[in-house]
Formats: C-alpha cells, sequence, structure tokens
C-alpha cells in the first residue's frame, strides 16, 4: 500500500485483492465525527465511490461501472460516510467509502477490497466506522455473521499493517499474515500482496 495525502493507501490492483484502508483508522481513539453518517450504498452512490477513488491519487482505479455494481449488487458489504455541515440537515457530501465482499466459498470471511477518505475527514475514525459498520451488520442479517476479515498488504506498507493490527486489537481478534498474491501473478510489475487475516472478531458491544 501507498499512503497518499488524501489519507487514503492502496495495496492491490484492480479485481485481485484489496485497495485501501486510510491512515485515519491510527487515530480511532480520536472523538467521533460530528455530523457523520454512515449507510449501505445505493446505485446513485457509485459515482461518489468512483470519484473518492479517482481522488485519491493512489487507489487502483477501477471502471466507474465497477463502483456501480459494487453499489447495486454488493450493498450490503460496502458502506458510504456522509458528513453533513454543523448545523445543517441532511447526510451531506460524501467523504469516503468500504468496498468489500464475503469470500464465495467461506460467507464468514470478509475481503475488504478498497478504502478510501477524504481529507475532510481525516483522523477522525471514519475507516473504522466503515469496517465496523460492514462486520456489525453481518450479525443481523440472513448469513453467518463474519468472524474474520482478509486483506492484502504489501510488506514495505508499515502503516496499513499497523492499521490493521489496531483495528484487530480493538475487536478483540488476532492478525496473522500468510502467502497472498505473488509479483508473478501480476502482469504490470505489481509487488508481491501477502495476506492479512484477521481471526476471532469480537461482536459489537
Amino acid at each position: 500500500m501507498d499512503t497518499t495525502d488524501t489519507a487514503t493507501t492502496n495495496h492491490s490492483t484492480d479485481d485481485s485483492s484489496t485497495d485501501s484502508l486510510d491512515d485515519d483508522m491510527a487515530s480511532r481513539a480520536a472523538e467521533p465525527l460530528p455530523g457523520l453518517t454512515v449507510r449501505p450504498p445505493t446505485t446513485e452512490d457509485g459515482a461518489a465511490m468512483w470519484r473518492l477513488a479517482r481522488d485519491s491519487g493512489s487507489l487502483d482505479l477501477n471502471s466507474s461501472y465497477a463502483y456501480l455494481l459494487l453499489a447495486d449488487h454488493f450493498a450490503a458489504t460496502c458502506r458510504v460516510a456522509f458528513l453533513a455541515e454543523p448545523g445543517t440537515d441532511g447526510e451531506g457530501g460524501p467523504v469516503g467509502f468500504v468496498s468489500a465482499y464475503r469470500l464465495p466459498a467461506d460467507p464468514a470471511t470478509l475481503f475488504v477490497w478498497q478504502v478510501a477518505v477524504d481529507p475532510a475527514a481525516r483522523g477522525r475514525r471514519v475507516a473504522g466506522r466503515l469496517l465496523d459498520a460492514v462486520v456489525d451488520a453481518t450479525a443481523e442479517g440472513d448469513g453467518p455473521a463474519v468472524s474474520r476479515l482478509h486483506t492484502t498488504v504489501t510488506t514495505d506498507n508499515a502503516s496499513s499493517r499497523r492499521v490493521f493490527a489496531r483495528w484487530a486489537a480493538e475487536r478483540g481478534a488476532t492478525l496473522r499474515e500468510t502467502s497472498g498474491y505473488e509479483a508473478a501473478h501480476f502482469p504490470d510489475g505489481h509487488e508481491a500482496e501477502p495476506l492479512l487475516v484477521i481471526e476471532g472478531i469480537r461482536p459489537p458491544r
């Protein structure tokens, strides 16, 4: 993953692995951001997700159609964050999103693909709230609750590794690293992407 000044990081290419977790999760102890709402996306939010990924400067930008599919077909495991101006009504403008999906062969495992957070919401637990919202909602759905989270991170991306380690610790989970995607799997000279496995995620209090 590569950290950018838009508070996003990148650690994959296209549809082969996860794409980002932003540094603001390192500040999850900060007070929650007033006016922030997090909800599942709708088809109308696909364009905003695409723009947030585009403006991150480091995310692997997928086609606009891909974000429409994520917002439409995978809304149960994706979330969008909105920030309203103080004293105003409504949910405000989009400031972040997470895209993820359950592993088809193991629906108790959530694979996080991309997370992006706008600079306006940096350092205020936005990424953490996005992840919490997706994971915690699975405990209320028809399928099994998510108890494991998978993501891939390059070995030199200490920032993103620290983010996942802190999130795992806060959720009472363990984190281990195993083989993921090797450099030879990528056709474009991409670095290897080891797999991080977070297990035993504690339910929400």
